[in-house]
């Protein structure tokens, strides 16, 4: 059965690229079909990956090899609950050393220009406690953070 919606994400070339990255990183992701052109055309080549079909922890995506004119930009990103303190770290540092650049509280961005936010469960939880005096030590800590530390997050919400 087709998924009911797909994320279209534009690449500049590297879609087949991408997806592998992100197949090899995230549980429930693989790299489907890909399309290649079956002639020359402007910008590429017969064979050149046009479309790949791919999901990201079991979100069915299509990467669009569109070229220069578009790129990503933060109004969209990957949001990733985390459990625990070594898959927040697995997940931030592949992206990171994989080109990707780090941000503040909890996003980076991957080399092709994605957002993601690698979020873990205690955040989330600590962001919606019931007492407003957990939310806003929680909010002070995470605001003091690139990768999201779970042991400062803890700490802040016991505080």
């Amino acid at each position: 059965m087709t998924a009911p919606v797909t994320l279209c994400l534009w690449y500049d070339g590297k879609a087949e690229e991408a997806a592998q990255f992100y197949a090899e990183t995230f549980p429930d992701s693989a790299v489907g079909e890909v399309f290649r052109a079956p002639g020359d055309f402007p910008g590429g080549k017969a064979g050149d990956a046009l479309t790949v079909q791919f999901t990201v922890l079991g979100i069915p995506c299509i990467g669009l090899n569109g070229g220069p004119q578009f790129t990503p930009n933060e109004s969209f990103s990957f949001q990733v609950a985390t459990t625990t303190q070594e898959e927040t770290d697995r997940y931030w540092n592949a992206i990171i050393d994989n080109g990707g650049q780090a941000s503040d509280c909890g996003w980076c961005k991957d080399k092709w220009g994605f957002s993601w936010q690698i979020t873990p469960v205690q955040l989330t939880d600590g962001m919606a406690d019931p007492d407003p005096a957990v939310r806003e030590r929680v909010f002070g800590a995470m605001m003091t953070m690139q990768k999201i530390d779970i042991a400062t997050i803890e700490r802040a919400r016991k505080a």
